[in-house]
């Protein structure tokens, strides 16, 4: 992979050095290390140049990315996932359930990770594995990818800065109120590598906002979005308020019989800013056919009402 970024200097960046000139532009101080030992990687008016050269108006600086190697430690396997949008800096992928994102101890070939780096490797491209958001294993939805350096540094910042916005979609159980916010610090429960809890004093904060879009006889239907990205966010605090998700055995252990075999979760609407052009990207993912199956069980017209509800 190769990719050629050229940036002619207007008068207001005059003055400027190529490093804070790029710094501006989303460039992290890994990815300008990493250039400055690549050839031909930073140049200006056709010369190789070092990053504390002053610009000036008119000046063209060239930028070359190339990445001829993938991500070693990703084994090419058919993992099968949902391609909702690609260009040539990034993809929107629609996660099945029971999929991993990352390989792990024990999972080395059934990840996300996998199943991307099989299909660059049918395309005869090189890929690395450049992941900006995170989801759970049983959850299903939208994930987005950096298809490079530039781009994973340009999104990363996004969700550093919280301008990737995140809406879910999720069952509970229980009749939960019209709207409501959630502020209560999670953090690691002691004991455990993988459950977290409500920890006033030891927490990080965490804030989720939900509405309800459809209630069921004993359930709820909801639309959440996240102010915070801790990890099982939603999953916590949904347990913690009373109304934990169907399905999620490690926060509800006693919940009566679900009719979903995992946690009732959805990444239903991903919003950011593209990392190179700028323009508003906005996509959702149809609730998969299991949470489906569950509004369906409640109301069999509940598919005249999907359009509405989903506004």
């Amino acid at each position: 992979m190769e990719r050629l970024f050229s940036y002619r200097i207007l008068p207001p960046d005059a003055g400027k050095t190529i490093e804070q000139f790029l710094r501006a532009q989303g460039f992290s101080h890994h990815l300008l290390i990493s250039l400055k030992h690549s050839e031909n990687g930073i140049c200006l008016n056709g010369s190789r140049m070092f990053t504390n050269h002053i610009l000036a108006a008119g000046d063209l600086l060239e930028i070359r990315l190339r990445e001829s190697v993938s991500s070693p430690n990703i084994l090419p396997a058919p993992v099968p996932f949902t391609l909702v949008y690609e260009d040539e800096d990034l993809l929107v992928i629609d996660k099945p359930a029971g999929t991993p994102v990352h390989p792990s101890q024990g999972n080395y070939d059934n990840t996300l990770a996998n199943g991307l780096a099989d299909y660059f490797l049918s395309r005869g491209e090189p890929f690395v594995y450049r992941c900006i958001n995170r989801l759970d294993r049983d959850t299903t939805g939208l994930l987005l990818v950096a298809r490079h350096a530039l781009s994973a540094s340009v999104l990363s910042a996004q969700m550093t800065r919280r301008r990737i916005h995140r809406t879910y979609c999720a069952i509970v159980t229980g009749l939960t109120p019209p709207e409501g916010t959630i502020d209560r610090p999670i953090a690691r429960k002691p004991g455990s590598i993988i459950e977290r809890w409500v920890d006033p004093e030891h927490g990080e904060p965490a804030v989720t906002h939900f509405q309800t879009l459809w209630q069921g006889k004993d359930f709820s239907l909801l639309k959440l979005q996240l102010e915070t990205g801790r990890t099982h966010q939603i999953r916590v605090h949904m347990a913690a308020s009373g109304h934990p998700l169907l399905g999620d055995t490690l926060y509800a252990p006693d919940a009566p019989h679900s009719p979903i075999l995992r946690q009732a979760l959805h990444s239903w609407r991903l919003e950011f800013r593209h990392p190179l052009t700028k323009e508003a990207m906005r996509f959702t993912a149809p609730l998969p056919d299991d949470m489906m199956s569950v509004l369906f069980q409640a109301n069999p017209d509940i598919a005249a009402e999907y359009s509405h509800i989903f506004e």
